[in-house]
């Protein structure tokens, strides 16, 4: 009985609107355009992010490898770079800053479920990468993340706290290593 009752529980907590969803089943009818083009077509990948509601400022680099779960809740400032095999876990805001550069199979998961609730209702936490930031390659930023302006991610690493300005984080957990 008690299976039947959280089951019904999440059916009545809806995590998106049906036009949420007509976005997502679009976006995903739009995304081999994104991935199958050619590595040097920045612009028409920008161009593409922007039709879905994205905001994306001047001269970003995104590769075509990059995963967006939802592009309407990305915003990312000029001259960003988001390296191959990057993964943009859109649930809630993803604000990445001027010059930020998110290196090669990074994860940022602005999403995540409350464990505290039987229905596991979903949680949009925005992820703010400052301008000038670094994530380095396979680092994991988690929901409700900000890496600090200048401060650098170390390979590898796991922030599930905040990474203050000018800083590096290294390891997993993260632990603030010195002051840039």
């Amino acid at each position: 009985m008690t299976a039947r009752v959280d089951v019904q529980a999440n059916r009545a907590a809806r995590d998106w609107s049906r036009r949420a969803l007509a976005g997502r089943i679009l976006w995903g009818c739009a995304v081999p355009f994104f991935r199958f083009s050619p590595r040097p077509c920045w612009g028409w990948r920008r161009m593409l992010l922007r039709l879905f509601g994205a905001r994306i400022g001047p001269d970003v680099r995104l590769h075509p490898t990059v995963r967006i779960t939802i592009p309407w809740h990305l915003q990312i400032a000029a001259e960003a770079g988001i390296g191959d095999g990057v993964i943009l876990y859109a649930l809630g805001p993803i604000n990445i800053g001027a010059r930020a550069t998110v290196s090669q199979q990074a994860h940022l998961c602005a999403g995540t479920h409350r464990l505290d609730d039987p229905a596991r209702a979903l949680v949009r936490a925005p992820i703010a990468i400052g301008a000038d930031a670094w994530v380095c390659a396979d680092a994991f930023v988690g929901p409700g993340v900000t890496i600090g302006a200048g401060a650098v991610l170390g390979a590898r690493a796991v922030a599930m706290k905040d990474l203050p300005p000018g800083t590096t984080g290294i390891g997993n957990p993260m632990q603030i290593r010195r002051r840039r």
